[in-house]
């Protein structure tokens, strides 16, 4: 057998998990994305036609809709869009860091340095061009969009997420290439109104890395040893699109 194909063969004897959540058009976006920006599945061309008999459906979305991948032009004036990325920088080592019994705990936990250190004295180096997930069972509040934000009385967020010190250790020290979570934003958000920005975020696409947000089932692959691909349309000059990210994992 050819060496792929027996490599193939070999890949699916692991387990194929599905990280991306399922779409249609009750399926929530950030608030401040216009009403009307969804309409998924549309048909245009309708059984019975007498050039063809098919059916043909138009497909409108916000880039930032559902699991969605972030490209540094969402942030950074200037910045990489979706037609700089080829297929080779979309398949990664995938290393998840689970802190979901510290959000039981606390909704506004942000994951440190100390937790990334006890991830790797457990299960080794996180390797160079890892793409690195942060579990907090967020995803299961999917898709109550209040759920996911969590609201206060006073309107305001209450998430768990990413701290600074963490992504500089990620990238700077550990040379990852991108990062995720199951979370509407990358920042903690008590973290994310002191700073009065999105700071993490802005941080991870000014580094020019990439970041896929409201990932799922984070809890059905192993912390090491998996590996995570990252799909999307390919429509240039995009600062994000509705991606299908997919781990084998042990």
């Amino acid at each position: 057998m050819y060496e792929l194909w027996q490599a193939l063969e070999n890949a699916r004897k692991y387990r194929w998990v599905e990280l991306s959540h399922s779409l249609n058009n009750q399926s929530p976006y950030w608030a401040g994305i216009p009403d009307g920006s969804v309409e998924l599945s549309k048909t245009v061309y309708d059984w019975g036609n007498e050039m063809l008999h098919c059916l043909i459906q138009t497909f409108k979305f916000p880039g930032q809709f559902g699991t969605h991948i972030d490209f540094p032009g969402h942030f950074v004036p200037d910045g990489l869009l979706s037609e700089a990325y080829g297929v080779e920088q979309l398949v990664f080592p995938l290393c998840v860091i689970d802190v979901s019994e510290k959000v039981k705990q606390d909704v506004h936990y942000a994951v440190t340095v100390e937790d990334i250190r006890a991830y790797e004295e457990k299960h080794g180096q996180i390797p160079d061009g890892a793409f690195v997930a942060l579990r907090t069972d967020w995803s299961r509040r999917w898709p109550d969009m209040n759920a996911l934000s969590n609201f206060d009385a006073d309107g305001g967020e209450n998430c768990p997420g990413w701290s600074l010190e963490a992504l500089r250790y990620l990238y700077e020290v550990r040379s990852a290439a991108a990062n995720g979570h199951e979370t509407i934003d990358t920042d903690a958000s008590v973290l994310a109104a002191e700073a009065g920005d999105l700071a993490c975020e802005r941080y991870v696409l000014k580094m020019g890395k990439l970041q896929v947000e409201l990932l799922s089932n984070l809890d059905q692959v192993a912390p090491a040893g998996a590996v995570v691909v990252v799909s999307y349309p390919r429509i240039e000059g995009a600062t994000g699109l509705p991606a299908r990210v997919w781990a084998i994992t042990p």
